[in-house]
């Protein structure tokens, strides 16, 4: 008999991970499984898009403000947009030159 297939997937995390996501999910309204997802999907599109740590927050607040006025659009897609308005705005482009300029003239004042 072959083995039933499933969309989902079991996996060892550490328990303070665990225990971060459940404080995070809380306010949210979100299962722990959910939040971990969330934040992989963040992490996904941030390292695939170059995204700058102050382009995340703002893309998660924008997200957080527009989820507790509708309720009813998708997080992934909402999330999505925003990131994609700020690399075809070219906000994207300019805060990763902006970040790579300051990190320069730290690693010249270290020197």
């Amino acid at each position: 008999m072959p083995p039933l297939s499933s969309s989902f997937a079991s996996v060892k995390l550490s328990s303070g991970l665990v225990n971060q996501a459940r404080e995070a999910a809380s306010p949210m309204r979100r299962s722990v499984a959910g939040q971990i997802e969330y934040w992989a999907t963040l992490g996904r599109i941030a390292e695939t898009s170059g995204l700058t740590v102050l382009e995340a927050r703002e893309a998660i607040a924008r997200y957080d403000v527009r989820q507790l006025e509708t309720g009813d659009t998708d997080p992934l897609d909402a999330l999505q947009a925003d990131f994609l308005a700020a690399e075809s705005s070219g906000r994207l482009v300019q805060a990763v030159r902006q970040l790579v300029q300051k990190n320069r003239r730290e690693v010249v004042k270290a020197a």
